[in-house]
């Protein structure tokens, strides 16, 4: 398992609520409901994180409960605050930024031509079999 979310502990190998630090992410959830930044949330809770973290805690699902961590966040608080960042990021002009996505197209098929060397060195051997690889090209499948 990765890292464990803030607001949680593991004991006996089962995630528990931590209260302590659960009632600074239940603060930081309720401070940006009632209107305040990222940064002035984490800073009424006592919490030392960046802009970009606090956000993270924000929108992590582990809080509205799995197979494996408690509820700690009701689903409309979660989608009320995912509602709130929506709203103020279209508010801000911050919603026309997603990535253009390039398809890449993995070839299936690979053409070996003749091998003329035998290198004594593997490595060697190796290197020169992988330069000798052609892609096969498919009509449909053109850039």
């Amino acid at each position: 398992m990765g890292h464990i979310p803030l607001g949680y502990t593991i004991a006996n190998g089962k995630a528990e609520i931590d209260e302590p630090a659960a009632n600074i992410v239940r603060n930081l959830f309720k401070n940006y409901l009632a209107g305040m930044s990222l940064d002035k949330a984490a800073k009424e809770t006592h919490l030392p994180a960046s802009h970009c973290s606090i956000k993270r805690i924000l929108q992590n699902k582990h809080y509205l409960g799995d197979e494996f961590y408690p509820p700690l966040i009701d689903k409309a608080t979660f989608d009320a605050l995912a509602a709130e960042l929506h709203k103020r990021a279209q508010k801000l002009g911050r919603l026309n930024r997603g990535k253009t996505v390039q398809k890449n197209s993995i070839p299936t098929s690979f053409i070996l031509p003749k091998t003329v060397k035998k290198l004594a060195d593997p490595f060697r051997q190796a290197e020169y079999l992988y330069s000798l690889i052609e892609r096969q090209v498919n009509p449909d499948d053109r850039q």
